[in-house]
């Protein structure tokens, strides 16, 4: 790896490792240096500069576009003006050296054009609170001399790095700029030098602002308006989120994520937030992630909950209409279609702040965002007034046909993007399976188990908390069940799948079953399935968005074996079950689904905790043997695997299905005294 490019992904990783310095994928750095031509064998000076859609803080050398500087310079001849620099975008490919690295971004001309080996660009909150204060031009020279000049708003592109280039060219005592709006950006001679530059301008900016800044900038605590407490907040923010979420994805079905950290609920309380909210973020980076404006929920915390609910919807509808008028009044011919009207931040006074994106990542990063826009806001608001660009340059950018074309060429969502499911007894076999089957086809996944280190491994594997959280849960317990569903919705906004899979099983005759092997089986495989799908219920029907509940039963919940009255008692009660809630649940888009399998030895926890012993005891074979012994008294001579109930879940749930509750699907390898009567 070249030396300079060394340097730059270490700088770049110290910088976006902190949020307050620049937001996930947000900001680009750049090096310049020189570089064999192999083809030549020559010198050739290259610009490698961090390239579209990538993250400062996790930057790798394939996260960079590489281009040739003699050639991006060259651009300059053939600029159409700023009309037309849209085109210049395209023109990046052009100047790229070998097989370029990573797609060039926007702001690939800023890093190009301005003289200086290596060139941060980055949105501190500190900086965009300078940038956003309303005399900004006064500010930035009164805090930094002529160490740091002022550069007006200008859309990001080719004009812009024409902009910056001209500033440092005609002040080489110039160690950066304040962009308007937007954020700074900072140059050096080397690495070193360029890193400390920038975080010279964002602590000297943090030092007036604490230094200058007026006391409670966004005004008195509302009365009322005082965070609840904790268990109270999170209470209720559990009861909300289902409700929200359903009306966040009134267009498209969303992800959720909630935040009730100190910024948020103080900015909530004060009396200036309803004002300020309003006005909506500037930094392009922040409301492309948070839109423009969020909603702003006007009731206190302690107001009935039906009441707040009633509320959010009859803001929910104000927000869609304005957010029409919105587009209307800017879009042009040419303009994309408008992408939807609902809310991507709602923040709700005393509670807290739920965000939305098409996964996890994307809704806890615009949650992100809005925190660094309450800070910007509070540093413009304590030494001036914050003055963010103005709604139609905001369209300009929202509604952009480079960022169209940005979202075109993102992948295709996977089937169960956007759900989020909860699998009981998913700490190992089939649970295990069907988690891991559902996590891989997108979804977000609650895995919960009595073993507590069982679920956090499998969240482990499954990726960590954007994709799958661990939360232990003794089904049998409806205090429990509610806490488990509770963390669902505070993890992820919902719920959408349920998995009704957590079971034992002891294989005894009529006479050798106590009352507590009865009572066992039936608390957690009847009673427990009963109370996670009624609180799981609870949750799809405040969503309104449908749903899927899927029962693991079994083939013995149909056939009669020897040996085997418990289990085969509370899984025929499980099925039926999914017949009577498909029948009550229906009118809500909820769909009831039943697996049963059989035969699933291998990687099964009911087998390695007993059943297997006993059931190869029953049948007279080795227990090594059982699986194969299964095998051979079905239809199709194979034996069934945990994956092979996962697959079928899937099938269930992902889509193609839409139109069938009530089914049981028979994985057990075809069992002729099991089939569906």
């Amino acid at each position: 790896m070249h030396s300079e490019v060394q340097a730059l992904i270490a700088r770049s990783n110290r910088l976006g490792a902190d949020p307050t310095t620049t937001n996930y994928a947000g900001g680009n750095t750049s090096a310049k240096g020189e570089a064999t031509d192999p083809v030549t064998g020559g010198p050739v000076e290259l610009l490698w500069v961090k390239g579209s859609g990538g993250d400062l803080g996790t930057l790798t050398e394939a996260g960079l576009a590489v281009l040739r500087i003699d050639r991006l310079r060259a651009l300059f001849d053939v600029y159409p003006g700023v009309e037309r620099e849209d085109e210049m975008v395209a023109a990046f490919d052009y100047c790229r050296h070998g097989r370029g690295g990573a797609a060039p971004s926007i702001d690939t001309a800023m890093h190009g054009l301005v003289d200086a080996a290596h060139v941060d660009h980055l949105h501190p909150d500190a900086g965009i609170a300078i940038a956003t204060a309303a005399d900004g031009p006064e500010l930035t020279k009164e805090i930094f001399g002529d160490r740091v000049l002022w550069v007006p708003w200008r859309r990001p592109g080719f004009q812009l790095g024409l902009d910056i280039a001209a500033v440092a060219k005609a002040n080489p005592q110039a160690i950066g700029v304040i962009l308007g709006g937007h954020g700074i950006t900072a140059w050096g001679s080397t690495s070193e030098e360029c890193e400390l530059h920038s975080r010279e301008i964002i602590r000297t900016a943090q030092a007036y602002l604490d230094e200058h800044g007026r006391p409670e900038p966004f005004g008195p605590v509302i009365p009322g308006y005082e965070p609840l407490p904790p268990d109270e907040r999170r209470a209720r923010a559990a009861a909300l989120a289902p409700v929200i979420r359903g009306l966040a994805s009134t267009d498209r079905p969303q992800v959720g994520h909630f935040t009730d950290s100190d910024v948020v609920l103080d900015f909530v309380t004060r009396e200036r937030h309803p004002a300020l909210a309003a006005l909506g973020t500037s930094c392009p980076d922040h409301f492309l992630r948070t839109k423009v404006r969020p909603l702003v929920l006007d009731l206190p915390p302690a107001a009935p909950l039906a009441d707040t609910v009633a509320r959010l919807r009859e803001l929910h509808t104000a927000y869609r209409d304005d957010y029409r008028a919105y587009y209307q009044r800017h879009a042009t011919g040419d303009s994309p279609p408008m992408r939807g009207a609902d809310p991507a931040i709602v923040l709700v006074p005393g509670v807290g702040m739920f965000s939305f994106g098409a996964n996890k990542q994307t809704a806890r990063v615009a949650g992100e965002f809005y925190v660094n826009a309450i800070n910007v806001m509070r540093g413009a608001e304590a030494v001036s007034r914050y003055a963010p660009i103005d709604e139609a340059e905001k369209f300009r950018i929202e509604y952009w046909a480079l960022e169209e074309a940005k979202l075109a060429r993102m992948p295709k969502p996977k089937p169960l993007a956007t759900r989020i499911a909860l699998v009981t007894g998913a700490g190992s076999g089939i649970g295990r399976a069907i988690a891991h089957r559902l996590a891989a086809e997108g979804a977000c996944v609650v895995v919960t188990d009595r073993d507590a280190a069982a679920a956090e491994t499998v969240a482990g594997e499954l990726g960590g908390p954007d994709v799958a959280v661990a939360v232990p849960v003794d089904v049998t317990d409806a205090a429990a069940v509610a806490a488990a569903v509770r963390a669902a919705v505070l993890a992820y906004g919902g719920l959408d799948l349920v998995v009704n899979n957590a079971g034992l099983s002891l294989s005894k005759s009529l006479l050798e079953t106590t009352e507590a092997d009865w009572d066992v089986q039936h608390d957690v495989m009847a009673k427990g399935s009963f109370l996670v799908s009624r609180e799981a219920a609870r949750v799809l029907i405040d969503q309104q968005m449908g749903g899927d509940i899927v029962y693991i039963a079994s083939k013995n919940s149909l056939f009669a074996g020897p040996n085997n009255v418990a289990y085969g008692a509370a899984k025929a009660d499980q099925a039926h079950q999914v017949r009577l809630l498909a029948a009550e649940l229906g009118g809500h888009g909820i769909r009831v689904n039943g697996v049963n399998p059989d035969g699933v030895v291998r990687g099964s926890g009911i087998f390695a905790a007993g059943w297997g012993a006993q059931r190869a005891a029953v049948y007279g074979v080795p227990e090594e043997k059982l699986g194969e012994f299964y095998a051979q008294r079905t239809l199709l001579k194979r034996e069934v695997l945990p994956e092979h109930v996962a697959n079928a879940v899937f099938v269930l749930t992902g889509g193609d299905l839409s139109h069938t509750t009530g089914l049981h699907i028979p994985v057990d390898a075809g069992v002729a005294a099991a089939f569906l009567r």
